[in-house]
């Protein structure tokens, strides 16, 4: 009987060798090749072993053709883990779906991680249960989740959100200061809205921005980074 070239699809945190789980430890141990994005393999350098393992490094342009050099290297029963920042269930769902084409929906063990959007939630003391969560670093169309942002803003909903980079396409960057200057300009009054932005959570070279959304504007963040805009109402269990 064959045994199936298995993929382990996994979120390692933030950024924090600490924020690994163990689950995720095992997996990256287990296999033979491991294939990622620079800034998430340095978080797994201590648990990789490069002598016995093969580990690739990816970009956004060479990945397909990694994936599948891979797949079609892999002996029967052998192992692969593709390490995502953060939690793979979150933000990377694009690749996410590749994979499941390539290796096979019953071949691929997806183990999820800490979000960054969990160290956010906790820093800034807004619960995920009383936010709207959104990511924006995606590929497609935002469109749709730029209006569902003014809209729970203007519920006088917390929100908690990843922004998108995207410097060789201004038209598509939607980081922190174009977030601010279009709530604004969609009747939201940002100098009275409470911001948090964090960069390189976990980290060593982890920062904190505390203001309000209109002192945004301008202002230019890592592409690592998180932002909360905060309108919590705190409620305990005394008030039911």
């Amino acid at each position: 009987m064959r045994l199936p070239r298995k993929l382990f699809v996994v979120g390692v945190g933030p950024g924090s060798p600490l924020c690994v789980t163990d689950a995720a430890k095992e997996a990256v141990k287990k296999s033979k090749y491991i294939v990622g994005y620079t800034y998430t393999l340095a978080t797994i350098e201590g648990i990789m072993d490069r002598k016995k393992q093969q580990v690739l490094e990816v970009t956004m342009k060479s990945q397909e053709d990694v994936y599948q050099d891979v797949y079609k290297r892999m002996k029967d029963g052998e192992y692969c883990t593709v390490p995502f920042t953060g939690d793979v269930n979150f933000s990377e769902s694009e690749v996410v779906d590749r994979l499941l084409e390539i290796f096979g929906n019953d071949n691929v063990q997806i183990i999820p991680g800490i979000s960054s959007i969990q160290v956010a939630a906790a820093k800034s003391r807004v619960p995920t249960d009383k936010a709207f969560i959104v990511t924006f670093h995606v590929t497609g169309d935002i469109e749709q989740k730029k209006k569902e942002l003014v809209q729970a803003v203007k519920d006088g909903k917390s929100v908690i959100l990843l922004p998108r980079p995207w410097p060789r396409d201004l038209t598509k960057h939607f980081m922190q200061s174009e977030i601010a200057k279009f709530l604004r300009e969609n009747g939201v009054d940002t100098s009275k809205l409470k911001a948090w932005v964090f960069e390189r959570l976990t980290t060593d070279k982890e920062t904190t921005f505390t203001g309000f959304v209109r002192d945004l504007e301008g202002k230019e963040f890592s592409d690592l980074s998180a932002m909360v805009i905060d309108q919590v109402k705190r409620q305990t269990y005394l008030e039911f």
